[in-house]
């Protein structure tokens, strides 16, 4: 599979799309403020999505607090849902009925399965993955169970795993990154869409949102590259166009670590506390 990039040639969608989950730290700053410029130069859209699906670590105050330290930061956004007025983000967990389409047109495609196994790496988080962005590779026990995905009116239950073709290369060229080649069943395996709890799992959510958007152009962070080549399959069994994908450099800490939102020495908020100035924080995204 080789990713052709369908919104070629529309006018630049581009999009924020933070979680909830804690502070947002130099790194978050350094990827919104490339997706903002590569939006501004290209004179297009930016759109603020609020990626607040998990209920048990998305809080209305990191909401707050990550739109705040965005617009003092100087990233602006002009597009957002209807109701609370154009600045207003859309927020996932407003739109469910959007990701219950894109589930029901998997299930009766033939391309998830209900899965019922219980070991606690199954049950994936909303948020983002990690670094490493690898959930171990699924053995395939409840894949016989694809013939009864039909019989499933409600995904709420069970996780769902997306199937994916064994020995198949997924490729995409990135537009930071360069090339790039996955192999589905090799470098990932089965994964989770959709969650025991009636949560919809974070690819499914994006691929959904980005489709229903428009979105052209996806700016991230490198640790999603392997997102990425399952997005891809997504969007493929969905029969959605895939946009164009940058994924930035990592922002680590002094021994090396990538930074994550515990490393509240480094979130946004303390540094304006201690005086730093926006053009500071991007002058340190340059030195990255």
């Amino acid at each position: 599979m080789d990713a052709s990039l369908n919104h070629r040639g529309s006018p630049y969608r581009g999009r924020l799309a933070p979680s909830p989950t804690g502070l947002l730290h130099l790194g978050h700053a350094c990827t919104f403020w490339t997706a903002y410029r590569r939006a501004v130069e290209r004179d297009g859209t930016l759109i603020f999505r609020n990626e607040d699906l998990d209920p048990q670590r998305s809080k209305p105050e990191f909401a707050r607090a990550m739109m705040e330290d965005l617009e003092w930061l100087g990233i602006r956004w002009q597009e957002g849902p209807d109701i609370g007025g154009p600045f207003a983000p859309y927020e996932q967990s407003q739109r469910r009925k959007f990701y219950l389409a894109a589930w029901g047109k998997l299930r009766d495609g033939g391309f998830i399965y209900p899965c019922n196994c219980s070991r606690k790496d199954l049950a994936l988080s909303a948020a983002a993955p990690n670094e490493s962005d690898d959930e171990p590779l699924y053995p395939g026990r409840c894949r016989e169970k694809s013939v009864q995905a039909s019989q499933y009116e409600a995904p709420a239950g069970v996780n769902w795993r997306f199937r994916v073709p064994d020995g198949e290369m997924v490729a995409f060229d990135d537009l930071r990154q360069g090339p790039q080649r996955f192999v589905a069943g090799k470098d990932f395996g089965d994964f989770v869409i959709w969650r025991r709890d009636d949560v919809p799992a974070y690819q499914l959510a994006v691929v959904a949102d980005d489709a229903a958007m428009a979105i052209t152009e996806v700016v991230r962070g490198a640790d999603l590259l392997k997102s990425t080549a399952r997005q891809l399959l997504l969007l493929r069994a969905l029969d959605l166009p895939a946009p164009a994908y940058y994924h930035c450099d990592l922002m680590r800490d002094e021994s090396g670590l990538r930074l994550a939102k515990r490393h509240d020495a480094l979130s946004l908020r303390r540094l304006r506390q201690q005086g730093h100035t926006p053009q500071q924080i991007l002058n340190r995204c340059r030195q990255r």
